[in-house]
């Protein structure tokens, strides 16, 4: 009897020691853009994250190009963002060794309720009228992967928006760029998550959605210097792997009827 109980002891405290194990983590340094931040996405999944394999991860939210930057000077080990011309660089350069596609939304471009443009014109008019009629506009102007996403779109039209006298750049995060336009009755691009996800919309509406040219494709890195570090690895395949992929597709659908990102991991 006594050999049962000293057995079943130590069988439990096996098992207490391995639920431990999977809480004995560490920390890693996440740079991403700031609409995985505001949109909510991370403070719905990093607690989970934490919860699973008790690694934690310390945010540093900012625009793409400045998160890059970040990379490169070894202050992240992981990146998400979303400008794909600049990632694929950021490999070619050496910084990281490969470029994970993860998930997916789209751009938006909001205007003024009863302004000009109405709701469901084409990207080609409504950039081409914000042009020609000088309608205010306000960019980013942060080398953000929306910055970078807008100036390529007008590029693409063959259209120069400096040519317009009300187009200004903010310089800021999303949501202080938003609400320059709502101040200002003006027009900007928006990653949709992000203005789903404003409780005030103010008198902004979408005046343009659905176009080819405005998916917006996010990918995830490991910073070259922090390869080794097994809280990279264990986040980025967490991540990229089933229940990161599940709780991204869930992310939205309760309170929206639709996923705000779609997870897009091969």
């Amino acid at each position: 009897m006594k050999k049962f109980f000293v057995g079943a002891f130590l069988a439990v405290m096996a098992l207490a020691l391995v639920a431990c194990g999977n809480n004995e983590g560490g920390t890693i340094t996440l740079a991403t853009t700031t609409s995985t931040y505001d949109a909510g996405l991370l403070g719905f999944l990093l607690p989970i994250f934490y919860d699973e394999t008790g690694w934690e991860v310390q945010v540093i939210s900012q625009g793409t190009g400045a998160a890059l930057a970040t990379g490169r000077a070894g202050d992240a080990d992981v990146l998400l963002v979303h400008a794909r011309a600049l990632e694929d660089q950021f490999v070619a350069d050496g910084y990281a060794q490969r470029r994970y596609d993860i998930m997916y939304n789209d751009f938006i471009v909001l205007g003024p309720v009863g302004g000009p443009i109405a709701h469901n014109t084409p990207i080609e008019q409504s950039f081409a009228q914000i042009l020609a009629d000088n309608l205010p506009f306000i960019s980013r102007g942060d080398d953000s992967g929306t910055h970078v996403r807008e100036l390529d779109v007008w590029a693409d039209l063959g259209l120069d928006p400096t040519g317009n006298s009300n187009y200004m750049e903010a310089g800021e995060g999303m949501g202080t760029t938003i609400t320059m336009a709502m101040e200002m009755d003006a027009f900007t691009l928006s990653d949709r998550a992000t203005w789903y996800n404003r409780p005030n919309h103010g008198n902004l509406t979408i005046v343009t959605e659905g176009s080819p040219n405005l998916l917006n494709p996010y990918g995830i890195m490991i910073v070259a210097s922090s390869e080794q570090q097994e809280g990279s690895r264990i986040f980025v395949d967490w991540m990229i792997g089933p229940r990161g992929q599940e709780l991204i597709g869930q992310f939205g659908v309760a309170e929206f009827g639709n996923p705000l990102f779609f997870p897009e991991a091969r």
